[in-house]
């Protein structure tokens, strides 16, 4: 068996999560139970990045100890993606963890030890003056900034005179390049290229720490206690932290250096150059094994414009989640925006979604099924006829295999579509019990497939579908080692169903959601 260990970046909670948020999340999730679908062993992280000058800083204004203000944010990171449904393993927090803090010291240790192929350290203390920017915690050039701010945070970063230590980046250009042309690949094909100019640009030597009188909210730097590790040492090393990299070598072997285990980090576009290049730069001079993959999501906007709190059009996942329930949402994210492209969070375009894809395509239609079989006892007649699209769970593998969540879930889509019009063409309402039970198990086949194929994506809705359906092994659907067999894909592969279950309304109205 196969071992996947999927990663998304650890949360920064100085402020409540935000839909991109969700949108990572959900990505790396429908990842995650596909895996565990094909029968692989999977490692699902997930976090919150909890020390920093900004974290330091949101809790005195707060009035609260940091520890006191990330312990509370934390468990609204944690409560969202529990109702979200989120499958991961292990929640990782990088504050108050001994485990966490114990693994980062042990890699600053080994990259302190470390030199490059001409005998200069990997670390190096200097004295250093730079443009800072509190939004993104980090140093930032001059060739960056837009107008003379931050194009991300638009503020004019101060200028800072230090002593720091160093990671000394820049000589690892080559070998950057030659792993990014070969052996760490990056999803979509078509983010690769940014990385690899920021290359032909030339690299910068990266502060690694910060004095503890500026930033004494982290953790400390070994043998120098007056310098606190910057971010990079420390969120980053939560990657192999969250599973003891350094003390269980069993853990070790099984998630990161044996041979059969697929790494792949999950994070967004804005993060991408860290992951990229100052990680796996790490990782090399530590000896440790790197990444096999880095997918690379796009930003979300509101009806076309940046989500902004002037603008008054920041989406509240909750209100979402109030309105239209935790599927649904699942469905729109994975439905609406190929992986690694922007998307765009519409109100219009959601309802637009929620009325014709899932309450008529998905849950009129299955009722419609269903209230038929009931009326002629619930009986099945599964016969030879082939799968309305024979090519359907080809393409589906395909695409999720490719991570391309939104052609697979639209092809569940199609199948459904196809569903709809042969029900309309053929109706059974009108037929004769024996060609009205032919016609009705045809279509109930057709509904088992489309269950399996949105099992990643919708778990609660595909369940209860299954429910409604009657099939045997509806209960262990959401179980971790429940698997899609090739036999289940095959027309009839579920010899055992002879007979349906009890229909009811699977997306109502959102006025009557919103009554109840």
């Amino acid at each position: 068996m196969s071992k996947q260990y999927i990663t998304t970046a650890i949360d920064y909670p100085n402020a409540a999560p935000h839909m991109g948020h969700v949108l990572e999340k959900v990505l790396a999730d429908v990842m995650a139970r596909w895996a565990r679908l094909n029968g692989q062993d999977v490692r699902f992280q997930i976090g919150t990045d909890e020390h920093g000058i900004k974290i330091q800083q949101t809790a005195k204004r707060a009035g609260k100890q940091p520890k006191e203000f990330v312990e509370g944010n934390r468990q609204i990171f944690i409560d969202l993606y529990g109702r979200l449904n989120i499958s991961h393993d292990e929640f990782m927090h990088t504050s108050g963890n001994p485990k966490h803090t114990a693994a980062v010291q042990e890699l600053w240790k080994r990259l302190a030890n470390a030199t490059h192929a001409d005998g200069s350290p990997v670390l190096e203390k200097r004295d250093y003056t730079a443009l800072y920017c509190s939004g993104c915690e980090r140093f930032i050039t001059k060739k960056e900034l837009v107008d003379g701010k931050c194009p991300d945070h638009q503020i004019v970063p101060e200028e800072v005179t230090e002593q720091n230590w160093f990671f000394t980046l820049s000589k690892d250009a080559d070998y950057l390049k030659g792993l990014l042309q070969k052996a760490y690949r990056i999803i979509p094909d078509f983010r690769a290229p940014e990385t690899l100019n920021l290359l032909e640009a030339g690299l910068e030597d990266v502060s690694f720490s910060r004095p503890r009188s500026s930033l004494s909210w982290g953790i400390p730097v070994p043998g120098d206690e007056d310098q606190t590790m910057y971010v990079w040492c420390d969120a980053l090393t939560n990657y192999i932290s969250g599973f003891d990299y350094f003390v269980d070598a069993k853990a070790r072997e099984n998630w990161w250096e044996g041979k059969d285990v697929r790494i792949t980090h999950v994070i967004g576009k804005d993060i991408a150059r860290f992951h990229a290049l100052i990680w796996p730069a790490m990782l090399h001079h530590a000896g440790i094994r790197v990444p096999d993959e880095l997918l690379i999501h796009g930003f979300l906007t509101s009806e076309g414009q940046k989500m902004s709190k002037s603008l008054g059009n920041v989406v509240v996942p909750q209100d979402v989640l109030d309105k239209y329930g935790v599927d649904p949402l699942r469905y729109y994210l994975s439905h609406e925006i190929p992986v690694g492209n922007d998307g765009d969070f519409s109100w219009k375009r959601f309802g637009e979604i929620y009325d014709a894809k899932l309450r008529n395509q998905l849950g009129n239609l299955l009722n419609r099924i269903l209230v038929l079989l009931k009326k002629d006892g619930g009986g099945l007649e599964v016969g030879v006829s082939t799968f309305m699209d024979p090519k359907a769970w080809a393409t589906y593998d395909k695409a999720m295999e490719h991570f391309e969540l939104s052609v697979a879930i639209q092809t569940a889509s199609a199948v459904a579509g196809h569903c709809d019009k042969y029900m309309n063409d053929q109706a059974p309402w009108k037929a004769e019990p024996a060609a009205r039970k032919a016609i009705l198990s045809v279509l109930a086949e057709n509904m088992r497939h489309i269950v399996l194929m949105l099992l990643p994506f919708i778990p609660e809705t595909a369940q209860t579908m299954a429910r409604q359906l009657g099939l045997p092994n509806a209960e262990q659907m959401q179980d971790r080692n429940f698997v899609i067999t090739k036999e289940m894909k095959d027309w009839g592969g579920q010899s055992d169903w002879k007979q349906v279950g009890e229909p009811s309304i699977l997306f109502p109205p959102v006025e009557k959601k919103l009554e109840a």
